[in-house]
């Protein structure tokens, strides 16, 4: 039994079921025990394999898309350029070694990483030598200047609380424990006002998952970005509007029990856009965009294409399906998806486009 397991079995004795985003909250987090305060996640040699470390046209393209936002709000200067969730900072190196030549984009920027984990920032700072970036522990703390923020595979590792439907009203689904192990059982009725509406679209079983974490940020950059201006850009899988149980863990690059062994696997689950778009109101959004769709649009092919040009042998064969990885509705061109909250004077990133006034 794991130190962290101990732990929450205790807590359970002591105190009675705990939430789903509880358990997750305390199994990536923990400061002694949490999955990503303990160690490097990403790669080979971690659990997972996010698009920036599969291809630099990942970065330079997002990177450019989030430039030309910039100039189209007229270059101001000073900015916050920010990345929620960092990874090892190969995504920032990638869209600033590509911003390079927009005229006055470096010279006015701010550069602020919101990370929690010590052994990634560290990753971070070594990746970003040269750039002076800050670090923050949360979006509270940016600074209060026009913000162009990206943010890949950051809202899937958010907590998320599952309800049950029945008849109706919901049970939440919640942690609890049996004889030392870890379970998972249903509270007592319960109607949660952020469901109401889904009454409508769902029947008796189905599970709806919130992430209240993931509409606080929300709802802070929503503010943000309708009073100072900019762009927040979401690079995710999941979908419009959350339906089932998508909390999954994964282990050395293999699906894992999400209970078995806490703090040792990275846990997700899908993001419902829904829910951000909505939690960021006055800020607009665009239509939520596959990431294929999206990099074709920007231009993937042609600088695939560039880059091609000087490989050969095995060098060219990785190229080629990293490109078809990054885009391909069977690997992530299709399960990853993309929206943009913005200004609501402005326009969304190139790419995307804006969702139609309700």
């Amino acid at each position: 039994m794991t130190a962290l397991r101990d732990q929450l079995v205790a807590r359970i004795v002591r105190s009675g079921p705990i939430t789903l985003a509880d358990y997750m909250a305390d199994c990536l987090l923990h400061p002694q025990h949490g999955y990503y305060t303990t160690g490097d996640p990403l790669g080979a040699g971690g659990d997972f394999t996010t698009a920036p470390e599969i291809s630099q046209m990942f970065g330079e393209l997002l990177g450019l898309s989030l430039a030309q936002c910039w100039l189209d709000q007229g270059a101001p200067a000073p900015f916050c350029l920010a990345e929620l969730g960092p990874g090892r900072g190969t995504l920032m190196a990638d869209m600033l070694r590509a911003t390079r030549a927009v005229p006055g984009f470096h010279d006015a920027m701010r550069l602020v990483l919101v990370e929690a984990s010590p052994p990634l920032r560290a990753a971070q700072a070594r990746a970003l030598d040269g750039y002076a970036p800050h670090w923050v522990e949360g979006v509270t703390d940016l600074p209060d200047l026009p913000l162009f923020l990206i943010a890949n595979e950051f809202l899937d590792a958010l907590p998320v609380r599952q309800f049950q439907r029945a008849d109706d009203h919901w049970r939440e689904r919640m942690v609890g424990q049996q004889d030392g192990t870890l379970t998972l059982g249903l509270s007592g009725p319960t109607r949660p006002a952020a469901l109401d509406h889904r009454l409508e679209d769902t029947r008796p079983g189905d599970i709806v998952e919130l992430a209240p974490a993931a509409s606080a940020i929300a709802a802070e950059l929503g503010q943000r970005l309708a009073t100072r201006g900019g762009t927040a850009l979401f690079v995710d899988y999941g979908d419009w509007r959350s339906l089932g149980d998508t909390l999954q863990a994964l282990r050395h690059h293999a699906p894992a029990d999400p209970l078995a062994e806490p703090g040792q696997a990275d846990l997700t689950a899908h993001v419902d856009f829904e829910q951000v778009a909505r939690a960021a109101t006055p800020a607009a959004h665009s239509l939520l965009t596959p990431q294929g769709v999206l990099l074709e649009r920007l231009g993937i092919t042609t600088r695939a294409r560039t880059l091609a040009a000087s490989l050969d042998g095995r060098a060219l064969e990785d190229h080629v399906a990293a490109h078809r990885r990054l885009t391909h509705p069977q690997e992530m061109g299709t399960l990853f998806k993309a929206l943009a909250l913005y200004s609501p004077d402005h326009r969304p990133p190139p790419g995307l486009e804006p969702a139609a006034v309700s």
